[in-house]
């Protein structure tokens, strides 16, 4: 199943992709300790970044359409799951 977000988890993923690319290259160079370890921290906030949007999208999307259509107490519920869920 195909969301609008996941165009954007593509992009994320494709950034990532790149920054580890960038990384190995870096490493295969000999370039700075730091360096690596700043572009190694790029690859997993890239990473991070599209897990999230994944997930939120995935809350949104699928667990609601699970449940079917959800009281008023419910939906509440729901929202605050996805608030929590951002702290993961």
């Amino acid at each position: 199943m195909t969301h609008t977000s996941h165009p954007d988890v593509i992009n994320r993923l494709k950034r990532a992709h790149g920054h580890l690319a960038s990384t190995i290259a870096m490493i295969e160079d000999g370039r700075s300790c730091l360096e690596v370890a700043q572009q190694m921290h790029a690859v997993i906030r890239a990473l991070e970044g599209a897990k999230a949007v994944f997930i939120h999208d995935h809350l949104g999307h699928c667990l609601e359409e699970a449940a079917g259509p959800l009281a008023r107490e419910n939906r509440a519920a729901l929202d605050e799951f996805r608030q929590i869920a951002r702290y993961l």
